[in-house]
């Protein structure tokens, strides 16, 4: 419509100007609002481009790497040889509101939707302790690794890490926590299995519920990781892992299966590799038929950093959220929308999930984070789940504990520089590290001065020769043990014991190597054998102390020393934590949560890990199907160096009255067990339930963790009374051909003990009839067929 303004009065036309303004305040005040309107009336009120913003992340500012240059399009960056696509500018362009944190979402401001902000990592909060223009200094807690928190067997304690490791993240600011990390430790060389806990899905998806209840009970969310087969480094990003449906169900899904129906993770992080041929990024069966659908999981799935590489397969599969996103992924989305290659319907239940999730998120809630956790109060938890973690695997002529007023000679490079955890983005920007050193002279022992100096001037002089890791993934080299020989006859007779440290780092990029690594190098294998005769010479012990984050050998050099204590990577207190075993502060109460091996050839994976062809694999093929870890050692009557759930204690146990509630399984069933501490100190004991089932109709193990429980700290004479519960799901094996979870009829043989081979005793009960328990979707169908995985 033309308007003659000459023919309009004055006071007309300032009535029409108020008629146009207030109509133009009224569409905006119509606007739908996240958390005023609903969902539907949010998400039909948001352009396609919007929406394909919300569901494809900010972008990633690379440390060290320069902005894109405005005005011209962003390229392709080039990190040692692997490029990642281009950044979104607004990684750039708009300011961080936690500096260091691993990345964000894009925001609709007019809809009232904020951009939400996720960080690394499984240790510990990850951002930069120093920002710009601020004086201030922002540090996290360096907590125990995965690993060791699993070795705690204790679910209560690795809550209470997670509350503390939640109180970080939202008070730092950050909505999502890209933690915590469960895939299975398939083979003992994987560079990332320090953020992992077991070998064992039961263990694995109980620390992971526990965990993440704790972190989310602070109002922030986590993102279970990485789903799935995800359980090496090498050629991570491509690498297609060829694995049964049986397997997967059993041991690679079933630990993520636990987690997700026990604590309801905000998100779960889809993994880099390729399953069955198609990358998990990409597979609808994997992320919604199974995940969303079969499980009820309620978040959003992100991928990993640069997952996958189809974005409009991604969206379709139901992988929610592009991370950490790129225009031209954007782009894509909207490209195949409009050719009708990704409907609208999918691409808005994605961004459902999304906006369900930031209504969540303290961002979108006004939280005025304070940028200062408590963190002595949580060192202070980091110390005492440390202590809880750490394993006593030899403990000849109770050389431990040790008393505090004697004098140690204290050797290896890592008891005066302790590994609190491992590298990559598992790493932590933390104030400080306790040495073993310091935390014996804090614990009142007598520490050898002059080997001490010597030591500390060694490894500084070795540490200023190193060359600067290209990139944070990389790890400097080890520094080569130190030439002792001439120090041992001193120290020998100026010392009471000696204590060596062996220590082992690795982390995301790289796998373990087999020598120099997973065995001893031949100088600590020397420095243990000289160290050993030239104490045992003067009728003096050895005591052994792993500062490590994955297994290593241990049977060809064990019996030349009299203790060892395996501390993993236990945190920033470590030093402080070790002591305290040591100096029987604290009983160990730590017990195996991943077997160690005899030798490495004795590992189920050792001829097909990390893959084919030898130097650059394509594909890996998991031929020992659900034989993993104690499941093929039991089965196939392997001796382990240390088998599964072991550990010592400085008391003893015993396990009495065990009974089950009734001779028939009818839905559910009872087994009582009485546990008795018989010794002298007081103490705290793991009791493990494993369950033989019959197997006429598919192979099975042996035997199967199905249930565990560690007691209170008892005192001398003190008794615990427990029960655990078996339903008929814990009976049951994955029929692939049926599509279905079955109890078989027979005789099921109930094996209570302290470790998969110390089993103190066994009852039996009966099913009559077989169950099925469940039906699933024909899922993740591989692209070989190989008949014999059906019974794998």
């Amino acid at each position: 419509m033309k308007i003659n303004y000459k023919a309009v009065p004055l006071l007309a036309l300032f009535s029409l100007f108020q008629l146009t303004a207030g109509a133009q305040q009224s569409a905006k005040k119509a606007l739908p609002q996240l958390g005023k309107s609903t969902l539907k009336q949010v998400i039909n009120a948001m352009t396609l481009q919007e929406k394909s913003k919300l569901v494809v992340g900010m972008g990633f500012k690379m440390p060290g790497m320069p902005p894109p240059v405005k005005g011209e399009k962003p390229k392709a960056i080039d990190i040692g040889g692997f490029k990642l696509p281009p950044s979104d500018p607004d990684a750039y362009n708009i300011p961080e509101k936690v500096p260091g944190a691993a990345g964000r979402t894009h925001a609709i401001a007019r809809l009232g939707i904020p951009s939400i902000t996720v960080s690394d990592g499984p240790a510990g909060l990850r951002i930069e302790p120093k920002r710009p223009n601020d004086s201030s200094t922002y540090y996290a807690t360096a907590f125990p690794v995965a690993t060791l928190l699993a070795s705690t067997w204790d679910t209560a304690m690795v809550k209470k890490v997670g509350v503390a490791f939640g109180n970080e993240v939202r008070e730092y600011g950050v909505d999502i926590l890209l933690a915590p990390a469960l895939n299975i430790h398939r083979n003992p060389l994987g560079g990332r299995n320090f953020e992992y806990y077991s070998e064992d899905p039961l263990v694995a998806g109980s620390m992971t519920a526990a965990i993440v209840r704790g972190i989310q009970s602070n109002g922030v969310g986590t993102s279970i990781k990485h789903y799935a087969a995800n359980n090496q480094e090498t050629q991570r990003n491509s690498i297609n892992a060829i694995v049964s449906e049986r397997a997967m169900r059993e041991i690679y899904l079933r630990g993520f299966e636990l987690a997700v129906k026990a604590s309801q993770p905000w998100t779960v992080m889809s993994s880099y590799n390729k399953l069955n041929g198609t990358y998990t990024s990409e597979r609808r069966d994997l992320l919604t038929t199974i995940l969303k659908n079969e499980w009820g999981f309620k978040g959003f799935v992100m991928t990993d950093w640069f997952g996958g590489k189809d974005a409009v397969a991604q969206m379709n599969a139901g992988n929610d959220l592009l991370m950490p996103g790129n225009p031209d992924q954007s782009d894509a989305i909207v490209a195949a929308v409009k050719s009708g290659k990704l409907s609208m319907a999918q691409l808005d239940a994605n961004v459902e999930r999304m906006l369900k999730i930031i209504l969540k998120s303290p961002t979108f809630k006004g939280y005025k984070y304070s940028d200062k956790p408590d963190l002595a109060a949580h060192a202070k938890v980091a110390r005492m789940a440390a202590a809880e973690g750490m394993v006593l695997l030899k403990n000849d002529d109770n050389v431990l504990p040790l008393a505090i007023n004697k004098r140690v000679a204290v050797f290896g490079n890592t008891s005066y520089k302790l590994i609190a955890g491992g590298s990559g983005s598992g790493d932590v920007n933390k104030a400080y590290t306790v040495p073993l050193v310091q935390g014996l002279s804090n614990a009142g022992f007598k520490v050898q001065e002059e080997l001490a100096k010597t030591y500390t001037d060694y490894i500084a002089d070795a540490k200023a020769k190193q060359p600067k890791p290209r990139n944070f993934f990389m790890l400097p080299p080890p520094i080569p043990e130190m030439d002792v020989n001439g120090l041992l006859a001193k120290e020998a007779d100026g010392a009471d014991e000696a204590i060596i440290t062996i220590g082992r780092n690795a982390g995301e990029g790289a796998d373990r190597k087999v020598e120099d690594d997973y065995y001893l190098t031949a100088g600590e294998k020397a420095m243990i054998a000289a160290i050993s005769k030239a104490f045992h010479d003067k009728g003096k012990k050895v005591v052994v102390v792993l500062n490590i984050g994955g297994v290593i050998e241990v049977a060809s050099w064990r019996d030349s020393v009299d203790g060892i204590l395996l501390a993993w990577q236990p945190g920033l207190e470590g030093g402080n934590a070790i002591a305290d075993l040591l100096s029987g502060k604290v009983n160990p109460s730590g017990r195996l949560a991943t077997t160690f091996a005899m030798d490495y050839k004795d590992e189920p994976t050792a001829k097909n890990f990390p893959g084919t062809p030898e130097k650059k694999p394509e594909q890996v093929t998991y031929d020992e199907g659900i034989y993993v870890g104690y499941r093929y050692f039991d089965s196939y009557k392997i001796k382990p160096a240390y088998e599964f759930g072991y550990g010592l204690s400085y008391t003893k146990f015993k396990l009495s009255d065990v009974a089950v509630s009734s001779a028939d399984f009818k839905g559910k069933i009872s087994v009582k067990v009485t546990v008795t501490n018989t010794g002298d100190v007081a103490g705290k004991e793991v009791v493990q339930l494993y369950l033989s089932a019959p197997h006429k109709n598919i192979d099975k193990p042996e035997q199967e963790l199905k249930a565990f429980a560690k007691t209170a700290l008892l005192a001398p004479g003190q008794s615990q009374f427990m029960v655990f519960t078996l339903n008929a799901g814990d009976l049951a094996s994955f029929y692939t051909a049926k599509s279905a979870w079955i109890a078989d009829a027979g005789e099921y043989k109930v094996k209570i003990g302290t470790s998969s081979a110390n089993i103190e005793k066994t009852v039996s009960f009966k099913l009559a009839n077989a169950l099925v328990t469940e039906k699933t979707n024909t899922a993740l169908t591989p692209q070989v067929a190989i008949n014999e995985w059906r019974n794998k």
